[in-house]
């Protein structure tokens, strides 16, 4: 099911009128197994510039200070639940999507099936979680941990927060299969979230869950960090528009949030990075409202939609909804100096006339200004499926797997790759650190050579990897070339 009829009608009313309005996740996504800085315009086929040709955004780094680019997919399982819990995420999904390039998985879990009664965790639960992480560390895959919710939670026929942590004072809720989004209007679900924000039980409650979380998984070699809550929403008040209140509500309810969680976290783990995400607003290129988050490794991670694709349009690039987007959206973190990681992102009709325009316009964008993305979702099947049952990508989705430098021993000075030419160079100055010059490089499926020039010598290639050495303070380029 689709962003449509209320949602898309409230967001056209409110918001800028001259841009495509993008749509926020949900429940319903079709996902069944086996079925501001200056903006560069982006023209057909251009070149992808890294953040060095960007806004003056920090990039995400790993333990030994390298540079970071997360190219991956989201994994998980919204249909099975209880003992069945997770069932639908195999070892395959990680298998594949490695051998197709990609070292990123944003993992969905739910506090209902964590925590189905106050106090009382599933170890089961956290042991099909533990298992996932196993594979994706078998196939060097680093995995985000979301705390997803959709429309709140199971009290409103979705999932996400527990029916046990749901209180609506009484308000009405009616619920609309055909326009799911529309009911993160009914004010029985808005309700629902200001006590989750504000009632002192409930903020110690999820707390809990996040330091469990942390504390059981913290020190697995697969996770890279966690995000605290998909796509929050809050309540308006009577005259407030859905710009206004979603600012305020970042402002005055997820900030304290994130900081409480982050708090909760820390005191458990104090390496993994923190991921906190605005409302789906911004992907109307509405700025956020959210305020600093006391912690030094937080990672601001939006998401990419646009309700008119989300509702079956072709893309249309003269509405240059994402040049507003990415003016929007580069705010924040040009601010308070922390890393972009987009947690999901990806049209439902991949195949209309303008989507193979539409993949690389947003593959250039994203490596504007961003550490990495998952797209949504890495199932087998149709809909929004990266592959088909085989294992093949979908149309144009194919232009998502990029020859991309995981992590980078050093400064980077540009990393640009041209799709038409099969080329991609990385420049970067090396560091003089211990322990961490050896560089890293992603190769999509097919024959591409790889030389490294400046002081650097390509160690090896294979698997789809490759890796270069520099020496101490070198000026390095490396060239992958398809073919």
């Amino acid at each position: 099911m689709l962003r449509t009829t209320l949602a898309a009608t409230v967001v056209a009313a409110l918001l800028v009128p001259t841009a495509a309005h993008a749509a926020p996740d949900g429940a319903s996504r079709a996902t069944p197994e086996g079925t501001g800085a200056a903006v560069r315009p982006v023209p057909t086929g251009a070149v992808a510039a890294v953040r060095a040709d960007g806004p003056a955004i920090p990039a995400l780094t790993d333990a030994y200070g390298r540079t970071l680019t997360l190219r991956g997919w989201n994994v998980e399982d919204k249909a099975n639940r209880g003992d069945a819990a997770l069932s639908a995420v195999t070892e395959r999904h990680f298998r594949d999507m490695r051998a197709k390039g990609f070292n990123f998985a944003r993992l969905l879990v739910f506090w209902d099936d964590l925590e189905p009664r106050p106090g009382q965790y599933s170890q089961g639960y956290l042991r099909k979680i533990g298992r996932i992480l196993d594979w994706a560390a078998k196939y060097d895959v680093k995995v985000l941990i979301d705390a997803h919710q959709d429309v709140f939670g199971p009290a409103f026929g979705h999932r996400g927060v527990p029916a046990w942590a749901t209180r609506t004072d009484g308000l009405p809720f009616t619920p609309n299969p055909d326009d799911w989004f529309s009911e993160y209007f009914q004010p029985a679900v808005q309700r629902a979230f200001t006590h989750l924000y504000e009632d002192e039980d409930l903020q110690r409650a999820q707390a809990r869950m996040w330091r469990l979380l942390a504390d059981r998984f913290g020190g697995h070699p697969a996770v890279l960090g966690y995000d605290l809550i998909n796509e929050p929403m809050g309540e308006l008040k009577e005259g407030e528009d859905l710009a206004t209140a979603a600012r305020r509500i970042e402002r005055d309810q997820l900030t304290p949030m994130y900081n409480r969680l982050a708090d909760a976290v820390r005191t458990v783990d104090r390496s993994r990075w923190i991921f906190v995400e605005p409302t789906p607003i911004v992907g109307e290129g509405v700025p956020t409202g959210l305020g600093r988050i006391d912690d030094p490794k937080i990672v601001y991670a939006p998401h990419f939609y646009n309700t008119g694709m989300e509702a079956g349009a072709d893309y249309d690039p003269a509405a240059r909804w994402i040049e507003t987007y990415e003016q929007a959206v580069t705010r924040y973190p040009e601010e308070y100096e922390v890393p972009v990681v987009v947690g999901e992102w990806g049209p439902l009709n991949n195949s209309l006339p303008n989507m193979n325009r539409f993949y690389r316009d947003a593959m250039a964008s994203l490596g504007r200004y961003s550490s990495g993305s998952a797209g949504y979702v890495w199932c087998y099947g149709g809909g929004y499926c990266a592959v088909d049952g085989t294992g093949t990508f979908r149309t144009n989705k194919e232009l998502t797997a990029e020859p991309y430098a995981e992590a980078v021993a050093g400064t980077v000075r540009s990393a640009v790759y041209d799709p038409g030419a099969g080329v991609y160079r990385l420049a970067y100055d090396s560091t003089d650190r211990r322990g961490s010059r050896v560089t890293e490089l992603s190769l999509p499926p097919g024959d591409w050579r790889v030389t490294a020039r400046g002081g650097a010598l390509v160690l090896r290639t294979g698997q789809g990897r490759a890796w270069v050495l520099a020496a101490p303070g070198a000026r390095v380029t490396v060239t992958v070339t398809r073919g």
